[in-house]
């Protein structure tokens, strides 16, 4: 922070937390922890199954709920969709094409429709 010398008090730029010339803070400083980037969460092997098929049962189960059970569950589609094709587009090729019917369907609010193919897709993974 920086003193006005005349009256001895915070300038009202250090206050509102604004950086100066000069004032630039280094990494790890004592103000500021400069840190590495989490590792990214990813589900090894045949895991990813599981965790499909969990997310999708909760996006299902909060498809029309009030309140953004739709953004939630067209989201959560969404996350499915991309690390099943991330992983094996050729295996999932099936499953991803009737994800994006299901994000379709939900978001004209179908959702009778939507959770129809819900339960294929969940069919289609399987078991838990």
């Amino acid at each position: 922070m920086t003193l006005n010398p005349r009256t001895a008090k915070v300038s009202r730029f250090a206050r509102a937390g604004a950086l100066l010339p000069g004032m630039g803070l280094g990494f790890n400083s004592p103000v500021m922890e400069v840190l590495r980037p989490n590792e990214l969460e990813t589900h090894p092997g045949e895991e990813i199954v599981g965790w499909a098929r969990g997310q999708l049962e909760i996006a299902r189960s909060i498809l029309d709920n009030p309140g953004g059970g739709l953004l939630f569950a067209t989201q959560t589609v969404g996350q499915v969709k991309s690390g099943l094709h991330e992983r094996d587009p050729e295996r999932w090729e099936d499953v991803v094409a009737i994800l994006d019917r299901v994000e379709d369907a939900a978001v004209r609010r179908e959702f009778d429709t939507a959770r129809r193919l819900l339960d294929d897709v969940l069919g289609k993974l399987g078991p838990n």
